[in-house]
């Protein structure tokens, strides 16, 4: 069984930048769709980009386009979410995730079936 663990969360200024990793205990980066999602305060969780890279797709959500950048490492087995110019509405629960391949096609953010417990960031102004 898949065990993901983020890491990288915290506090930041609005407009300021966050690097979230994810460690997979297995080798999962290269041959799996890995996504991260996020879960603000008092709302349900929503997608926030993903990636299958052997194709080179990666995907996001119009909230953070721009803004974001989702990447991985084969060697590390480790996938980032690059976060930039942080807004007040991206404070949540970070959350990684993983999937079959075909999770990352198409339009949308279904099919993860693995997740991480999360790391919190909190962006304040």
């Amino acid at each position: 069984q898949v065990q993901l663990v983020e890491s990288g969360g915290g506090s930041v200024q609005v407009g300021g930048s966050l690097r979230l990793s994810c460690v997979a205990s297995t080798y999962t980066v290269g041959s799996s769709c890995m996504g991260w999602f996020r879960r603000p305060p008092g709302k349900e969780r929503e997608g926030v980009a993903r990636i299958y890279n052997r194709g080179g797709m990666t995907y996001y959500a119009d909230s953070v386009k721009g803004r974001f950048t989702i990447s991985q490492d084969y060697a590390k087995n480790t996938v980032y979410l690059q976060m930039n110019s942080l807004k007040s509405e991206d404070t949540a629960m970070y959350y990684c995730a993983t999937g079959p391949w075909n999770s990352c096609l198409g339009s949308g953010f279904g099919g993860f079936g693995y997740w991480g417990q999360g790391t919190q960031v909190t962006v304040s102004s």
